[in-house]
């Protein structure tokens, strides 16, 4: 089971720092989507060790879907039996710790973040380190909310 609150606590604490036990992807083409694997796992997330599974043991040995924006999320959406799984809703669905998804237009999906208070729409996030940050501040053409289940 998914523990928000300590998925929250752990965002908040690291909003503005790294955990040294993880890579900084900061100079590989940005941290967000690694830190909010970092924030499922604190909640509980159980990593799966499958082909196209979801973990982190070091830069060389870690999954694409532990750092990659559409890789998460094709994980997160497929059918598995260990690690956390979500679904797409609409934003008045959202829960604290779920995750929300830039895209644009150019680009597709390229941004994730953790909902840290879904009554206001404020984030955590890395690559632009930011705490209750409102989702608004962002500049992006559409977005997905994931509700972890």
């Amino acid at each position: 089971m998914y523990d928000r609150e300590a998925a929250l606590r752990y965002a908040h604490r690291w909003a503005y720092e790294r955990n040294p036990e993880y890579y900084d992807f900061d100079g590989l083409g940005g941290d967000c989507t690694n830190f909010v694997s970092q924030v499922l796992a604190a909640g509980g997330a159980e990593q799966n060790y499958s082909q196209n599974g979801w973990y982190f043991n070091s830069i060389n040995d870690r999954s694409p879907s532990w750092s990659g924006v559409n890789e998460l999320y094709e994980f997160l959406v497929s059918e598995h039996d260990v690690g956390p799984r979500a679904r797409v809703v609409d934003v008045s669905e959202a829960m604290a710790g779920d995750i929300v998804q830039l895209g644009s237009f150019e680009n597709g999906y390229y941004h994730s973040l953790i909902i840290v208070d879904p009554e206001n729409m404020l984030v955590a996030a890395h690559t632009v380190d930011s705490d209750y940050r409102p989702l608004s501040s962002y500049n992006y053409d559409y977005f997905r909310v994931l509700h972890v289940i």
